[in-house]
């Protein structure tokens, strides 16, 4: 009797089951025959997809289960939003215009992680997700849409599986590739509201002028070491992008968490509040960062909102005479107008040595097998010498090099008198990816260090080419 009772009860829950699956698929079926612009089941679109060119060509999915009044919410999402439709200054108003939005979040790293996440969870009709890169293990520690599992695949499939798993009653858009100028135009009009997630200059430049092309809001964001800052352009007579800054700061002042390090929470918390500008545009509830701007300084656990300056009449692309195009932003050079690249990935290296000074990893550790005399001066700032370093090495910092050459001749005289050798020591730079130790050596050799030398490509390549178990970071 107690097998009997084990296999019926058994039996019922696969029942169960099978019957909420009936009601899911129903529902989907249902959705799929609504007419053209109300709705579409499928929500996959790779690489450029995702419906045709007009605003509204963003499909969103609607479920319900036939109990719902006409102008009401359906009982399944009745449940599922039942916290939001309980606030009196949000309810099923706040909740229906939430769910006929489309919102592009542009990258799916530090930034974009929670804005998917919580747009996706909040019940948004429409998400898209654009990004090009692949994930990597040292994105996981703040881009916390990714798991180990998604290591070496692509971003937006990660972000996007991700969201669906917290949501299925939503579509999410997928596209592969990176945000540019010939794509970006007819990516972005079939969206009513546009974030950008992304960490580089000619990006932001370009995605600002896209929107104001297009007019769309822009929830713009940024986080760096310890600080963040975020802002709504172009909504409700905010400036754009290019109205607060006509020409781009210089390429020094502008740097990335790969250069400067970011604490992984720092990203998390902009990107949560870029997530909630978004969903307060969408739903004209609250009163939006529209011509202010938040900072936040995580040390301190302060934040500020400063008041911004509105749109420029005299801005060259939002202002009253600007004859700026959507054919002159297809032809943009945004990457040369700001001096830098859009990926960390292709900026270039400098090449400002002759091939004398330099030497590759390889014939570095050859001379070092073969016992040469030489002294290896490391350029990198102490808090990266801690992290990792070449045994035997020297640590000066660039920014410290010149005034301490006094120190770096003493430390090859002390070569020179631990040898019996006569001929003098050689002197090696090394730096993280070899662009500071060629700045170095052509210091040293205007100061009369002529036997100082480049290692190419830094660490990174001394990792790649010699020693594949030193730390990369």
């Amino acid at each position: 009797m107690e097998a009997m009772a084990g296999e019926l009860e058994r039996l019922r829950a696969e029942r169960e089951e099978l019957d909420s699956r009936i009601r899911l698929l129903e529902s989907q079926f249902g959705a799929s025959l609504t007419p053209a612009g109300e709705g579409d089941a499928a929500g996959t679109g790779a690489g450029g997809g995702g419906g045709g060119g007009g605003a509204t060509a963003c499909p969103i999915r609607r479920r319900g289960n036939g109990f719902a009044a006409a102008d009401g919410l359906p009982a399944d999402m009745i449940y599922r939003y039942s916290r939001h439709l309980l606030l009196p200054d949000f309810g099923v108003e706040g909740q229906r215009k939430l769910s006929q939005s489309s919102i592009l979040v542009v990258g799916a790293g530090g930034l974009g992680s929670p804005v998917a996440l919580y747009l996706a969870a909040c019940g948004v009709g429409c998400l898209g997700i654009v990004d090009g890169d692949d994930v990597e293990l040292n994105n996981l520690h703040r881009q916390i849409i990714h798991k180990e599992a998604y290591v070496g695949k692509s971003k937006v499939k990660s972000a996007a599986d991700a969201c669906r798993e917290i949501n299925s009653s939503i579509n999410v858009m997928e596209y592969h590739h990176t945000l540019i100028p010939c794509n970006a135009l007819e990516i972005v009009r079939k969206y009513d509201i546009v974030v950008d997630a992304t960490d580089n200059l000619p990006t932001r430049y370009m995605i600002s002028d896209c929107c104001v092309l297009l007019n769309k809001p822009l929830i713009s964001g940024a986080a760096l070491g310890l600080e963040g800052q975020l802002t709504v352009y172009h909504h409700n007579g905010s400036p754009c992008y290019r109205c607060l800054f006509p020409n781009p700061p210089p390429v020094a002042a502008c740097q990335r968490c790969s250069d400067s390090g970011v604490l992984g929470v720092v990203p998390g918390v902009i990107g949560c509040l870029q997530a909630l500008e978004a969903i307060k545009v969408a739903t004209d509830v609250g009163e939006p960062l529209s011509g202010r701007m938040l900072l936040f300084d995580a040390l301190s656990a302060r934040i500020r909102i400063v008041k911004i300056r509105g749109s420029s009449t005299v801005c060259t692309v939002c202002g009253e005479n600007s004859a700026f195009t959507q054919d002159d932003f297809q032809k943009f050079d945004y990457e040369n107008f700001t001096q830098s690249p859009m990926s960390d990935k292709s900026a270039p290296s400098l090449d400002i040595l002759p091939g004398s000074a330099r030497v590759t990893c390889k014939e570095y550790k050859r001379l070092v097998d073969n016992g040469e005399r030489h002294l290896l001066l490391d350029v990198r700032p102490a808090h990266h010498f801690q992290i990792a370093s070449v045994s035997q090495s020297l640590n000066i910092p660039l920014s410290e090099l010149e005034e301490k050459l006094q120190m770096l001749e003493t430390s090859l005289k002390d070569t020179t008198d631990a040898s019996s050798s006569d001929k003098p020591p050689s002197l090696y730079v090394v730096c993280r990816r070899g662009n500071d130790s060629q700045i170095a050596v052509q210091l040293l050799r205007e100061k009369g260090f002529l036997s100082a030398k480049d290692i190419i490509g830094g660490l990174q390549s001394w990792a790649q080419d010699v020693d594949p178990d030193f730390p990369v970071y």
